[in-house]
């Protein structure tokens, strides 16, 4: 081989592996924009190409978010002309569009006493979360102990579930007007001595005005059943329960939490309560929870406009204290961490809008609002990827192909069979008990040792979408397998046993049933179909639970194996 063929194989192979080696380091293949008040959304690759773009007639240009779902239909929110309510951030409508750009929703909430602004979040089930200013007059104020006699723009949270190509059911709601508390008369309803021993509830005299709250980000965990939302005036983070009814969520009761629509938890200003401790958020967007498969899962994760300085944002992360479905708080004290725990300082600064979006692999998406600049980030901070768009963007968010061509699978049912969870088909699945993962739950059965709520993850076909199940309220059955008189037809044998079971199957008559075995934590630890012989001399000594499903009943019963 010639030394100058050497050299340009050399070469080549030297271009390849870098290629290779740089695009390692990327996450995903399209990131998604839109730019403020503009008439297209687009999807562009990693090389700023565009993959897709989608079209908007001139009364329909880009408000604030911008989602794209599973499959590619995108949801957006629209600048709308003609609101009763201005000021930054104002949509008054949002729109679906499937990916070739056909208009499949168009939902307006705009009236002269409410209106949606700023963020939406699209849920797996469809629905959409949306926030909206909600007027309170300068009477209604001074009844809930306001000092200042002035109207007020409160916010409610409402979820919309789609009837129509233009229509939508209120499904469910929250109000903040519901969740208030002041120190100033006694005699108004919601009066306390102390504000601090009352951080579920918003003070109405804390830097009260017009609009007073201006919510800006919002999302949805599925697997606590909770939202969070940003607050740019008050400069916090708050989260509150979405299991309740809406009745709960007018209310200091119900729900997982057992609080109703009070606040859960909060971050960033906790001189709103009169609790000790340094503002940490200075105008704020963003806030969300980072997902699962993503490190540090279950952050709160938010944009803090002038985190680092006047001059410079950051994206920060917390820990919060998470308890079950509540957050521990000190009586008396500010919720924890009195600070962030990780903070990317930003490439520069927005002075309002940004977002980020946290990785797979552990890199960062951030868009900085005002300049237009989208950037990704490795762990180590140096940036590996850069888009500037003209104008200013809200929000940017990465996706990968397989997300992008493949629809979500359907929302997947749980059903209590005895004392036994089975879902419906899928290929993967997840068990969790009161939002948190059970390790090895993996089955499509599983078996309870305790009371609670509980749920299933499963994905797709193709490993690309994950789909949550609604909640389950699980009980121990009070009349157990007795119910279909089974349990004294089905001979499981003998118990105890030093390893091998012998099931008696003649009731099934010859049709088919599936067995489960369990160990005392609930896990399967093996699985089989129309045997009649079990073998478990592999497993420890202790108590196991044999669950037979057929189309004659279920019968459980719990086995002793002494070897």
């Amino acid at each position: 081989m010639s030394k100058l063929i050497y050299t340009k194989l050399s070469v080549i192979a030297f271009l390849l592996l870098f290629t290779q080696y740089s695009n390692a380091q990327q996450w995903g293949n399209y990131t998604l924009y839109s730019v403020s008040n503009s008439t297209a959304a687009y999807l562009i690759d990693t090389n700023s190409t565009v993959y897709n773009t989608w079209t908007f007639g001139s009364s329909a240009r880009t408000g604030y978010s911008s989602y794209l779902l599973p499959g590619g239909d995108l949801v957006r929110t629209v600048s709308r002309s003609g609101n009763s309510f201005n000021g930054g951030g104002m949509t008054g409508q949002f729109q679906k569009y499937d990916f070739a750009g056909n208009l499949t929703w168009d939902f307006v909430y705009s009236t002269s006493t409410y209106c949606m602004h700023h963020d939406i979040c699209p849920l797996p089930n469809g629905n959409v979360l949306l926030i909206a200013y909600e007027s309170k007059t300068a009477a209604e104020a001074t009844a809930a102990g306001s000092s200042s006699n002035i109207i007020i723009w409160s916010e409610k949270i409402v979820e919309v579930q789609q009837t129509g190509p233009t229509t939508g059911n209120i499904v469910w709601e929250w109000h903040l007007w519901d969740h208030l508390v002041q120190d100033v008369d006694p005699a108004k309803a919601n009066y306390q001595t102390s504000i601090v021993d009352h951080p579920e509830l918003l003070n109405i005299n804390y830097q009260t005005q017009r609009d007073w709250i201006h919510m800006n980000g919002i999302d949805y965990n599925p697997m606590l059943n909770q939202i969070v939302v940003s607050s740019h005036n008050l400069d916090q983070w708050f989260v509150i329960d979405h299991s309740t009814t809406t009745a709960e969520a007018a209310t200091h009761s119900g729900g997982n939490s057992g609080k109703g629509g009070d606040f859960l938890y909060r971050y960033g200003n906790p001189d709103s309560y009169n609790a000790a401790g340094s503002t940490v958020l200075n105008v704020t967007h963003d806030a969300h929870w980072i997902p699962e498969g993503v490190p540090n899962a279950g952050y709160i994760v938010g944009f803090n406009n002038r985190g680092v300085s006047n001059n410079q944002s950051s994206v920060d992360q917390i820990n919060p204290p998470l308890n079950v479905y509540n957050y521990d708080i000190t009586p008396g004290q500010a919720y924890l961490p009195l600070n962030y725990d990780l903070r990317h300082a930003c490439n520069g600064y927005s002075s309002n809008m940004g977002n980020s979006q946290q990785l797979p692999n552990g890199n960062m998406l951030v868009c900085m609002a005002t300049s237009g600049l989208i950037y990704e980030t490795d762990p180590a901070g140096t940036t590996i990827w850069s888009k500037t768009a003209s104008g200013s963007v809200a929000q940017a968010f990465r996706y990968d192909e397989c997300y992008v061509l493949n629809p979500p699978p359907a929302i997947p049912t749980v059903s209590q069979i005895v004392d036994t969870l089975v879902s419906t088909e899928a290929t993967t699945y997840q068990w969790y008990f009161n939002g948190q993962q059970i390790p090895g739950a993996t089955e499509q059965t599983y078996l309870p040792t305790q009371e609670g709520i509980y749920l299933v993850r499963i994905t797709d076909v193709n490993g690309c979408v994950n789909q949550y199940s609604p909640e389950i309220d699980f009980v121990f059955s009070s009349t157990s397998i007795s119910q279909n008189n089974l349990d004294s037809k089905v001979s499981v044998f003998p118990n105890p046993t030093n390893g091998i079971i012998h099931i008696d199957n003649s009731i099934f008559k010859g049709r088919s049933y599936d067995t489960y075995l369990y160990d005392q934590f609930g896990k399967l630890v093996l699985k089989s179909k129309n045997n009649t012989e079990l073998d478990l001399s592999a497993f420890e000594n202790g108590v196991y639970f044999i669950t037979i499903i057929s189309e004659t009943g279920t019968v459980s019963k719990k086995i002793s194996l002494i070897r």
